[in-house]
């Protein structure tokens, strides 16, 4: 492959990002080749020297949406981020999906559970109306409501803690599988 096809590529393959940042992706390979064609070698040689350009976009688009995670934490960049990730690999469909999934089971069944019981008096609200009410039920649903308010707020918290532990997560796979651990 030479400089024309591998930038050509390379250039497809981005497509996804903002005209400026393709244009300064595309002038660092740009200087790669020359560089490489100062030190003798051929354009097929630089271009099999850095690999695959469709492998080199999968790992500029995960790092991308990392970066926009780190910037602006919300459930859309998110899910660009973790899809990025599995991107770089069929191994990363089973050690990024599956921890993925898991943690948003237990995020939304904290969630529902702190709602279900934050909503507990209106229970007793409808028990009032078929003419079933019980002094114990009131106190029981006051109970679980405040129970259900603690809970929202220790997932608050929780859902942020773990939405950072993953993004780390997502970080350290995406330098593992683009070019393994550096013992320095």
């Amino acid at each position: 492959m030479n400089k024309e096809q591998f930038l050509k590529q390379l250039n497809a393959s981005l497509t996804r990002l903002s005209l400026e940042e393709r244009e300064d992706i595309l002038q660092d390979y740009e200087e790669y080749f020359e560089i490489g064609m100062e030190e003798g070698k051929s354009e097929q040689e630089i271009s099999k020297s850095l690999g695959n350009p469709k492998q080199i976009s999968k790992e500029l688009m995960a790092t991308y949406h990392l970066g926009q995670v780190e910037q602006t934490t919300s459930a859309s960049n998110v899910m660009r981020a973790v899809w990025a990730v599995i991107g770089l690999g069929f191994f990363n469909l089973v050690i990024v999906l599956g921890p993925f999934i898991a943690l948003i089971g237990v995020v939304i069944a904290g969630w529902a559970t702190a709602i279900a019981f934050i909503l507990a008096p209106f229970g007793v609200l409808f028990n009032l109306v078929i003419g079933n009410f019980q002094l114990f039920d009131l106190f029981f649903a006051l109970g679980l409501c405040g129970i259900g308010i603690f809970i929202a707020m220790g997932m608050f918290v929780a859902t942020s803690a773990l939405t950072k532990g993953f993004i780390r997560y997502l970080k350290f796979n995406a330098s593992l599988v683009k070019g393994g651990l550096k013992n320095d």
